[in-house]
């Protein structure tokens, strides 16, 4: 039977959901191509129908999920309730449906340079928008030591995910690197609203707001080729 445009579309955008939140969960070497189609409700045969290649997949998921970390850090987040959210326990425990580049980042290291280009660009666009006091109109020094601050925000905020990430779940190092890291950033932010009682909750658990959505469950019916 011949599938529409507009559901081949939806089939590939499936199979680039279902990929982008398998690969935060294993890894890019730890989820096959079977699998993966299998997760998606599909089977193994139409997946070379749609990619190229593994690789072609890897890149489209990667980019899928680094822009959806963009977009939604650019909603009205401000760089507090950013750190805030990153570096909550939520987001330290939803790894499949967290950001990109905190679970990828090392394996982003061994792939090619198509998917470390997006690695790159991801980079740029969460800095320009959490960048700290610069505007348009900054002069070049101003501009220069804010993209500085922007960035080691952001690397000390991945960098202490991952590291309470290699911590067993159950481990007190791992919510304390979330702690130090956490309240070590917020505190060179300068003075800052103190969260309510029900923030302070929010904090700990990790608003949704970071943690991107998943990948659709696979369906429970037979699987069907991908067109």
């Amino acid at each position: 039977m011949k599938v529409s445009k507009a559901q081949a579309q939806a089939n590939r955008a499936r199979v680039v959901e279902t990929a982008s939140q398998l690969f935060r969960e294993r890894g890019y070497d730890g989820v096959g191509v079977a699998d993966l189609m299998a997760a998606a409700g599909f089977t193994h045969g139409g997946f070379y129908k749609q990619f190229g290649s593994k690789t072609d997949l890897i890149a489209e998921s990667t980019a899928c999920g680094i822009a959806r970390t963009v977009a939604l850090t650019g909603n009205g987040v401000d760089a507090a309730e950013f750190v805030r959210q990153y570096l909550s326990r939520q987001h330290r425990d939803s790894r499949g449906a967290g950001c990109t580049l905190a679970a990828l980042g090392g394996d982003a290291a061994r792939q090619p340079d198509e998917v470390r280009a997006l690695f790159a660009a991801g980079i740029e666009s969460l800095v320009a928008a959490l960048s700290l006091g610069s505007a348009d109109d900054a002069e070049p020094e101003q501009a220069r030591s804010s993209r500085a601050a922007t960035l080691k925000l952001l690397s000390t905020a991945v960098g202490a995910l991952i590291m309470s990430r290699a911590c067993p779940d159950d481990s007190p190092l791992a919510e304390e690197i979330l702690t130090a890291s956490r309240d070590a950033i917020l505190a060179s932010l300068g003075p800052v609203q103190a969260p309510d009682a029900q923030d302070g909750v929010d904090a700990q658990q990790g608003p949704d707001a970071l943690n991107a959505p998943g990948a659709p469950e696979a369906p429970e019916a037979a699987p069907v080729a991908a067109p």
